[in-house]
């Protein structure tokens, strides 16, 4: 399972959030998404811990917390929706105008 830390700020890297998170037990990943157009960061993360336990303990400590001037946002990261095929491919049909008029 993942930790989900919102609020983040744009200053923040992977080394200074997964100090922060070792404090609580074994930080074994820490994704930090940036923008695809910017490359800046999206003012969110995602941290995994050793067990559950750490997690929970960390959860705990962390959420709410004021961390580089921000209170920081932490909780259980919910599992990444399934987008599947019925939602990404929007164009394809029906998008021709007046085709098939005459």
């Amino acid at each position: 399972m993942s930790i989900y830390v919102g609020n983040l700020s744009y200053e923040v890297t992977q080394d200074t959030l997964s100090a922060v998170f070792a404090e609580y037990g074994t930080v074994r990943r820490v994704q930090l998404p940036t923008d695809r157009e910017t490359g800046q960061l999206r003012g969110f993360g995602f941290v995994e811990m050793g067990t559950e336990a750490e997690e929970a303990s960390a959860i705990e400590a962390l959420d709410g917390a004021e961390w580089m001037g921000r209170d920081l946002k932490v909780n259980k990261a919910k599992p990444k929706e399934d987008r599947g095929s019925s939602g990404g491919n929007r164009g394809g049909y029906g998008g021709g105008g007046g085709r098939g008029r005459y």
